[in-house]
Parts: structure tokens; sequence; C-alpha cells
């Protein structure tokens, strides 16, 4: 009997049929990987086995017993635990990595209402060490990276007694190490009896991890395949349409040089680069977790300093003191954690795709203060047609958007006013197959303007750079990886 075995689930919210008459069956101490387009209805199951929507038809049964949580800790109270892509919501300013591990333990009276730092601080190196991770107990939740939030939502989820342990593109924070690190983890639960339904577009994930892989497109279960999984066929399922590998055409020529660094250090005692980027070119750097490429964008974005070195924006000397600065230089940035740096929080007014779209161009586009024209809403309705972005209107909340589709609207708010550097970092982080041919096409249409990306998967690299540079240690190296030859890659990740 599986432990869980979803029936024909179906829901429709107005019009749109999220899910149509789906199925799923887990095993104990199985793995399962879904898969599936942005908007396929992999978010909107893993809701209902959440306890935060119910379905119109169909139902669900755990461990043999008919199951319809009301909320999310009625559903983590029977042992379905979901850890999130975005975890923001894992901890808060101020809150120490301790305290946030123990959260549940706090609110459900499995502590004692007096404690000592020190008890709270054995409590959570227990639930550390269970998980197999090594994270500091004493720093503010604040000021944690995205890796180890990610860490710290897993491992809170395992000290909650998860039987089914539901995650949400759990690696797509985690550098090459942690990653493996993870799928020791997850292997490791397997023996344990405990089950995992595992959402990730990384192959590499699902070729690591998954038992077997089932595929949703439109709500519907469109097919199911066990290892070895022929990826290639998966995808094209996914996707409903054939898949070309080629990389896109190189262009032959180049314009000027929008983009030059001179003997730049990114820190202290870090070996000195250069670097240079021309008009219509797409570059992208790779390298490990921690390696300097989100430092290196930053800096360019007036979010940091160079430890030593010049750089020259069109020939002319650039140190932006601002993000503001850097956008009325032309130099702008899709960040890699969209939820913290793109979006205007749901609950607040100006959260829909409009508003997200204009949110830097205010001060340009309305220079007396009033919004009086429909330039927000003419600019959010072109990028949904130009983008393919899955929305019905301009003034959707982008809060209800998909990864892909969000992304998207990321990419189109420097879309609507030129500029000479677009700087994109992880921009394919939670972005299926589909949505990332889209974001590739609309990347390299531009020939007026220098692109800059940082990425961790060398495939994503090729897949969309004309070159391909290897950062490692605050620094990048000599060599520029071909197209055809990514082992060379393997040799610095």
């Amino acid at each position: 009997m599986p432990i869980l075995d979803v029936q024909n689930i179906s829901l429709a919210f107005g019009s749109t049929k999220a899910l149509v008459h789906a199925n799923l069956t887990i095993e104990s101490g199985e793995v399962v990987a879904l898969m599936g387009a942005n908007g396929a209805g992999k978010s909107t199951l893993v809701k209902i086995l959440s306890g935060l929507y119910s379905p119109d038809a169909g139902k669900v049964l755990w461990q043999g017993q008919e199951f319809a949580p009301k909320s999310p800790a009625e559903a983590a109270a029977k042992g379905i635990v979901t850890v999130h892509q975005s975890t923001d919501v894992v901890g808060i300013p101020g809150q120490t990595v301790a305290d946030a591990l123990l959260l549940n333990h706090f609110v459900d009276g499995r502590h004692p209402f007096f404690l000592s730092q020190k008890s709270v601080r054995k409590a959570a190196s227990r639930v550390l060490s269970d998980a197999g991770f090594d994270l500091p107990l004493d720093k503010d939740f604040e000021d944690l990276s995205a890796a180890d939030r990610q860490l710290l939502a897993i491992a809170r989820a395992l000290a909650n007694d998860a039987r089914l342990l539901i995650l949400d593109e759990p690696t797509a924070s985690l550098s090459s190490r942690e990653s493996q690190r993870l799928y020791e983890l997850i292997r490791g639960l397997k023996t344990r009896g405990i089950s995992v339904l595992y959402i990730s577009h990384r192959t590499a994930d699902l070729a690591a991890l998954a038992d077997r892989v089932e595929i949703l497109r439109g709500g519907r279960n469109v097919g199911s395949f066990k290892q070895p999984i022929d990826f290639d066929a998966a995808i094209e399922t996914m996707i409903g349409r054939s898949l070309s590998s080629a990389r896109p055409a190189r262009r032959e020529t180049f314009g000027r040089t929008v983009l030059e660094l001179q003997n730049v250090r990114l820190v202290t005692g870090a070996k000195p680069f250069s670097l240079s980027v021309r008009e219509g070119e797409v570059v992208a750097i790779t390298g490990v977790l921690g390696a300097g490429k989100s430092r290196l964008l930053s800096s360019l974005f007036g979010l940091g300093t160079f430890a030593d070195g010049n750089a020259l924006l069109d020939g002319k000397r650039y140190a932006p003191d601002s993000p503001a600065d850097a956008i009325s230089s032309g130099v702008v940035m899709a960040a890699e954690d969209r939820h913290r740096s793109s979006f205007i929080h749901a609950d607040w007014p100006g959260e829909s795709i409009a508003a997200a779209i204009s949110l830097p161009h205010l001060k340009k586009w309305y220079p007396s203060g009033f919004l009086f024209s429909d330039r927000e809403t003419r600019e959010g309705e072109d990028a949904i047609k130009r983008l393919a972005i899955k929305a019905q209107s301009a003034s959707a909340s982008v809060w209800s958007l998909s990864g892909g589709n969000q992304q998207k609207t990321v990419i189109a708010r420097w879309e609507a006013e030129p500029s000479r550097l677009l700087l994109l970092d992880e921009p394919f982080q939670g972005v299926d197959v589909g949505a990332r041919q889209d974001i590739i096409a609309t990347i390299r249409r531009h020939c007026d303007r220098a692109t800059l990306i940082a990425t961790s998967d060398p495939e994503e690299a090729f897949e969309v750079a004309d070159r391909v540079l290897v950062i490692e240690h605050h620094t990048i190296l000599d060599n520029t990886l071909d197209a055809d030859a990514p082992q060379l890659h393997k040799e610095h990740a």
C-alpha cells in the first residue's frame, strides 16, 4: 500500500483548470520527482497536500486513510512537511539559527516554558547533527546566505518527524558540495523509510536521486519515467513539443566594448583579472557557490566596491555608489533572489506585473510625481505578449505567477528602458525548460547592449552565452571555455 495515493484530483480557479484528474502515488522510502513547465500544476498539487488548497474533486489517501488537511500545520502533524523554494518565511531578522531551528518546537510545546540559551543551543545542535548539516547556531537569520537558509529549512522539517518530505527546488541556491550533501541526506532518508516528493528542473538532481519521474502538463498526468530516465523524452513530454538541443547560434561580430575591467581584485588578496564585454555579446561566468560570481555583479551594480582595479563603461571610468547610480549609467541587474530584491511584498500596493516593471522607472516616467498616464499598464501588457508571460492581465499579482513567469517579469523590467549592460545573477533558478528558452531568446535578441551572466550551472552557461568563463577564489581564470568542450569546466567545479 502506498504511503500517499492521490486519486483524480481536480481544482479550478475560475476558468483556469489548475489540476484535471491528476494522480500520484508514493511508496514508503521512495523518491518521486515531479516535473512540469511553470503553470503545469505542480505547486497546486503541493498546496493541496500541504493543506493550503482543497480540491474540487477527487481525494487523497495518506497511509490508507482519506486525508484532507486544512492547514500546513495539520499536514505537518500527520507527517507531510514542505520546504519551499523561497526560504524567507523560515526565520526573521534578529532570530538566531538555533531559535529558527526550534521554532516549531516552541509553538507546539515540545520544550518547557523556561529555557536557557545553553539548552536551546544543545537542542538545535542535535537537530543539525541528525540532519547532517553544519550551521552557525548563533548567527542572525538575516545574515544567512540563501544556501544556509535552505539547509536550515530542511533540517527543521526533518526535526518535525516528516514521513513525506516535499522539496521544491532544494538545490537552486546550493553549491555543488552542498548539493552532494543533500543527496547523501536524501539517500539516508530512503533507508529510514522516509519518502520524498522532489520538484526540480535540474536533471542532475533527478538522475542522482529519483526512483521515478512523474510529469504534469496543463494540470494532467502526461508521462511517467523510471530509472534510467530518458531526459530528452521526459522534457519533450513536459513541454509538449520537440526541444532542440542546439545552443543559440553565435554572432559573428559584436559592437564596441561596453564594459572593461582592468586588473580588478574582488577581495583583498585575490588574484587580479581583466574582462571585457561587447555590444550584442552574452558572457557567462560560472563557478561554485562562493567563488565570487555574485560579488562581481553586485559591485558592478553599486552594492559593493572592488578591492583594487578599474572599471570602464563605454570607455569612461565607472564606479557606482548605489544601484540608483548604476541604473542612471545604464547598468541594470536581476539579482539571484527575485522575491526579496525585485518584488513589492504581496500585502502592499504595487505588487502587480505592471507595477513591478515600472518600479525603477517611476521618476523618469512620472517626473511630476503623479501617476496620471497608463504607461504602466501598456508596458505590462506588452511584456505579457513579448515574453509569453502566463497571466490574465498586467494587473495580476506577481506573487500569483509561477517562478518562470516571475523571472520573465523581472527581465521585462529592464526591457522597458534602454540599457548598456544587463547583469543577471542565476537567471534560470526555478525556471522550467520552456520558460528558459523564452528568456534566452529575449536575452540574445539585443545587439545594442552587453550581457553578463553569473550561473553555477555550466549547462545553462553554454546554453545562453557566446563566451563562458570560470571563476575560482574570486578571480576569473585565463581560459575561455568552448561550448563543444564543457568537460573543461568540471575540472574547476
